[in-house]
């Protein structure tokens, strides 16, 4: 596709249009599902919860989620050229379904619809986008509606907690654990790990604390288990 655009783009709709439009085969960003496995099977222990997979693109993740024994997989693009593909692809699949939408405007489902919501670096591309942060408030705040009450909203990101943390808390109530998975190696299977994916790292207010477990920079994707807590009656 020519030069690499600038990691800007990934926040703005017609890059991904024109990407899907030109790239047609499956990717998976950052993780694939028999990685993550384990944790999803944590946290979405049963196969009848209904999930919402955001910015889910040409992905082979929820199909995979499907073979697993989920029953009701909503999948979210703001691509709908991504969408009109994957629902061709799936359309005998009923456990899934695909929905073109932009994950700061989630109307059409009504609050507390989902189990859990889950997010492979959509929050990280709107983050790259022009007006960030209020793009990436105006998300948090659409998956924090959508989600029932102690629902999870599984977030995984290459932003470190001392950059995801104050953010993920700034407008929702949430309790966060945080796990770690070391990121693919060259061949597509994932090194040693540093730290059992079902084993929760201490987290303090800040993030900092977690240089304490991993070191600086450590080679890791962050995954944030956000549930949801009711807000407090005024």
């Amino acid at each position: 596709m020519g030069t690499p655009p600038s990691s800007q783009a990934y926040g703005e709709p017609w890059y991904w249009d024109n990407r899907y439009a030109h790239e047609s085969a499956p990717f998976d960003w950052y993780q694939k599902y028999p990685a993550l496995a384990p944790l999803i099977h944590l946290y979405v222990p049963h196969r009848h919860q209904r999930a919402l997979v955001v910015g889910c693109g040409n992905s082979v993740f929820s199909e995979d989620m499907v073979n697993d024994g989920y029953e009701d997989i909503v999948n979210v693009d703001i691509s709908s050229v991504v969408i009109d593909a994957m629902q061709a692809k799936y359309s005998n699949r009923q456990q899934l379904k695909y929905i073109k939408l932009d994950v700061r405007d989630m109307s059409p489902f009504q609050a507390g619809s989902f189990d859990a919501v889950i997010d492979k670096g959509t929050l990280d591309s709107i983050l790259c986008g022009n007006n960030s942060r209020q793009n990436a408030a105006q998300m948090l705040d659409e998956v924090w509606r959508v989600l029932k009450d102690k629902g999870v909203y599984i977030l995984i990101t290459y932003g470190a907690p001392v950059y995801r943390v104050a953010l993920l808390k700034e407008s929702c109530t949430w309790t966060i654990k945080l796990h770690v998975i070391v990121k693919f190696g060259p061949e597509g299977s994932s090194e040693q790990p540093v730290r059992q994916l079902t084993d929760p790292i201490p987290l303090d207010e800040s993030g900092s604390s977690v240089e304490d477990v991993l070191g600086k920079n450590p080679d890791v994707h962050y995954i944030y288990v956000c549930t949801k807590e009711p807000k407090a009656k005024e």
